[in-house]
């Protein structure tokens, strides 16, 4: 027989849903990105409207000869996702978050740096930075230590009242496309970057839910106009006590005489 329920215990239990619309996006990337970019990192992070929580699977063999007649499955390896896509919102200001991953992109292709120290004749390399534009243009990428985030790249995911949070935490990760962005005449919408960053893992941080209320509960007590118009005044006095013009203080008290 199915267990009788009362409706608070249901209320309890089923209208308390979590939302998808409370999560944070922490962007990590290694020293020498950061001072590659000098972008603010904070802003980015405030700017990602939408993201994923990731997920994972199990790959499995199949026995058939432990029971007759029965195929069981053994797991031996867990798989993730190879990617998690973040959207972001473009300022007009400075379209930080375009230029936030065009840099880092750019970065490790190492595309406006010339990668090679030494000239032709042995000497120091005395040339300027190649011409992106130029017909023979050529780059050599970075060694993936060197733009590869080992650790940092997290998503948040908690409720109105912070008292619940769940955190995933990506290991190497780098950008690894921009999507392309429509741009038209027609009605103006908001312009946004979706930016599809590259794992090989991800890890769930145990952080401790809180229990405690953030605001305390107020004693169930019988309710006394008289002496809640009282502890007002008294409260209203105290905080203001240095603050009101000349002759306030008695209007107050003369306001509380008269409401004991």
């Amino acid at each position: 027989m199915p267990t009788p329920r009362s409706v608070s215990d249901i209320k309890s239990k089923l209208l308390r849903p979590a939302l998808t619309s409370h999560f944070e996006v922490q962007l990590s990337f290694p020293q020498e990105v950061r001072s590659y970019l000098g972008v603010n990192q904070d802003n980015v992070n405030l700017s990602c409207c939408e993201a994923s929580l990731p997920g994972s699977q199990l790959a499995t063999l199949e026995n058939n000869n432990d029971r007759t007649g029965v195929t069981e499955k053994h797991a031996y390896r867990r798989q993730f996702d190879d990617r998690i896509d973040l959207t972001f919102y473009v300022d007009a200001q400075n379209y930080t978050a375009i230029r936030f991953f065009e840099g880092w992109i750019s970065y490790i292709m190492n595309e406006d740096q010339d990668d090679n120290p030494i000239s032709a004749d042995g000497g120091p390399n005395q040339e300027q930075p190649p011409n992106l534009a130029s017909r023979s243009y050529n780059y050599r990428v970075k060694y993936p230590n060197d733009y590869i985030a080992d650790q940092g790249l997290k998503v948040i995911k908690f409720e109105r009242d912070y008292q619940q949070q769940l955190t995933y935490e990506f290991i190497r990760s780098f950008p690894l496309s921009i999507s392309s962005m429509p741009i038209s005449f027609d009605a103006s919408s908001l312009l946004k970057v979706t930016v599809s960053m590259s794992y090989i893992r991800y890890i769930v941080l145990k952080t401790p839910s809180k229990t405690a209320p953030l605001i305390p509960p107020v004693p169930a007590t019988r309710f006394n106009p008289s002496s809640q118009a009282q502890s007002n005044a008294q409260s209203f006095t105290n905080l203001y006590n240095n603050k009101l013009p000349l002759g306030a203080n008695d209007q107050l008290r003369s306001i509380q005489s008269g409401l004991a």
